[in-house]
C-alpha cells in the first residue's frame, strides 16, 4: 500500500469526517500514476443484432432473486 502526504485542507477534512471536493480531487490526482490507459484501442463493440441466448446458472438467479430492489 502506497501512502501519499496530505495537504492541510484535506487532512482538517479527513479528522473531521468530511469529505469536500478539494480531497476528492486530491485523491484523484495522488491516483493518476496507477491508471493505465491502454496502448491499443479495445475492439469495436458487438453489434446487439450478435448477442444472442444469455444464460444465468440458476444458483446466480436465486442469489439476485433474493437481493432487494436498487433504492430499497
Amino acid at each position: 500500500m502506497t501512502l501519499f502526504p496530505q495537504d492541510s485542507a484535506a487532512r482538517q477534512a479527513s479528522e473531521q469526517g468530511v469529505e469536500t471536493w478539494e480531497t476528492l480531487r486530491g485523491a484523484c490526482t495522488r491516483m493518476v500514476p496507477h491508471w493505465a490507459v491502454p496502448s491499443v484501442p479495445a475492439g469495436t463493440p458487438v453489434p446487439p443484432s450478435r448477442i444472442h441466448g444469455v444464460t444465468v446458472p440458476a444458483a446466480s438467479a436465486r442469489l439476485l432473486d433474493g437481493m432487494s430492489e436498487y433504492g430499497d
